[in-house]
Formats: structure tokens, sequence, C-alpha cells
């Protein structure tokens, strides 16, 4: 079976042009977010909490960033990958104004992501009243840079000083191996499931060191089926009140149903059981079979 290094080894080596480009972008963001950065000091004076996703790809992570950005005192940018810019030596400040402009620009084109729009009518994409709560949706990134830094926590810490918050939402992992297993070029199956879970690896062993109240799990399956509820809660996690017209608002683009991506590939007896006895392991995925949810 081949691992995780190796296929990151294996795109990398033909993806050469995303290292420059990855490259490009951080010179090019940094003088503009360190001007900028300054002229938004005040403005970044009010905030009380930093938040960012951990987990996996395909997990439901657009969505309840989505609704959280909508938040009048809320900003989550779709995507920036924080910790990105923190590892090189971006200033606090800089990364801020980064997520703010991110966040303007996915609200701005419309809320759309791959196939699903998250613009949520009446509400504050991309603009805030009273920026007390800043984040990232940046969940397969964010936890593969802890994996191979484990530091950069503790950077987190002492860059941001402020609450730190972490949302790990968790999906059926039979329709999240298989939607990383269909929008992927480079792993088969059997890599897709090893990719898999090396990140549910790294994800109990980011939560080892953070304190309880400060992560908030939640199962996409269950956000779905009442999002008033979780949103409310997700609120309160981070430290905001949720009005009832942004509750109404928000809930209103929640798809009915989760959608059950196992089925849009071809799964073998050998894979299923495979993917069952590694669950074990983890107790947040207790509950979860190829059969049901």
């Amino acid at each position: 079976m081949v691992g995780l290094g190796q296929a990151m080894n294996t795109v990398q080596a033909k993806d050469i042009g995303r290292v420059l480009r990855t490259s490009f972008e951080l010179l090019k963001a940094y003088p503009k977010s360190l001007y900028h950065g300054f002229r938004y000091k005040d403005t970044f004076s009010d905030i009380e909490t930093y938040c960012m996703f951990i987990g996996y790809p395909r997990s439901g992570h657009s969505l309840i960033g989505s609704l959280l950005d909508a938040h009048p005192d809320v900003i989550v940018a779709q995507e920036l990958d924080a910790l990105k810019f923190l590892n090189v030596g971006f200033r606090r400040e800089q990364i801020l104004y980064l997520l703010l402009e991110k966040s303007r620009l996915f609200a701005e084109s419309g809320g759309k992501h791959g196939k699903y729009n998250y613009r949520v009518p009446n509400q504050w994409q991309g603009r805030f009243r009273r920026l007390r709560v800043i984040g990232d949706k940046k969940g397969w990134s964010s936890t593969l840079r802890l994996r191979a830094k484990p530091s950069l926590l503790d950077k987190l810490r002492k860059t941001f000083n402020v609450k730190l918050r972490f949302l790990h939402v968790v999906r059926n992992p039979y329709d999240t191996i298989s939607t990383m297993f269909i929008k992927s070029d480079n792993w088969s199956l059997e890599e897709t499931i090893e990719h898999y879970f090396i990140l549910c690896e790294t994800v109990s062993e980011v939560k080892r060191r953070l304190k309880e109240e400060e992560v908030f799990e939640l199962r996409h399956e269950d956000f779905i089926a009442n999002p008033r509820e979780y949103l409310e809660r997700l609120c309160r996690f981070l430290g905001v009140d949720a009005s009832e017209d942004y509750l109404k608002d928000c809930a209103g683009i929640v798809f009915k149903n989760p959608h059950r991506s196992r089925f849009d590939v071809k799964w073998d007896l050998k894979l299923i059981e495979l993917v069952k006895a590694r669950s074990l392991s983890f107790p947040f995925l207790k509950g979860y079979s190829y059969e049901e949810r």
C-alpha cells in the first residue's frame, strides 16, 4: 500500500508549476498585506477568537464555513490556507487582512464553490458589523501542515494571542473517501483510504494537544438534519449570539439530504471491511457504516 508521503512526492514531482505558483503567491501577497494590515489595525483590535477547521476534504467544511461567514460579527475565509502564510513568517495583521480579503472576494464572486452555491441572502458574507471572530476554512491543508510541522500550533497561539477554536466536521468515511477518490487524479481507492486515515491520526494527535473547550466536533449528517440547532451551538462555541433572522436565512440554503457518494464508486468487500476495521481506532467515527448514515 502506498503511504501519503510517497503519494505526495509523486504529485509534487508532476506539478512543479504548482510549487512555483505558490511561491509567487506568497511574494505577491507580502507587501499588499503589510500595507493593508497596518490600515486595518484598529479593526483587528476587537477580535476575540481565531477559528480554524481541521479534518478532511469533502466533508462539509465549505457549507459550515460559509454560514459562519454570514454572521455579522464573524469572518471565515474560504480556503486562504492561513497556516501557509504563518509558516513563512507573515505577521498577525497581514494574515488577518488576507482572511478579510479572501472572504470579500468569495462573497463578491457569488458564493459558488464547485457545483454548490453558498450565498446566504440578507446576511453579512464578505463583510462585518463588528469583527469579533475570524478564521479560515481550509481543514485538509491545515491538518497536513500541522502533521508536517506540529510547532505551528504553538506559533499560532503566540502570533494571534486570542482564544483558539477548532472545528472538526466528520462525515461518513465511505462518503468522504469516495469523493476524495473521485476528485483525485493520482490516487487509487486504496491510496485514498490510506490518506484519509492518516488525516484521522493527525486530527487525533492535534486534539490531544488542545483543551476540551477549544474543539467543537460535529457530524455532517447531523448538521444537515438540523442546521438551526447546530449553527446556534456553533455560534455559542465561538462566543457570539445568533439572531433568529440569521438562523432562518442560513438554514434556508442547506440542502435536505447529504449526498451518499459511496454509491458513486465501486467498493469491493475487502475495502469496505478495511475501512470498517480502521475506523474502530477513532471514536469520532463510531456508528458509521457502509450501509447506514
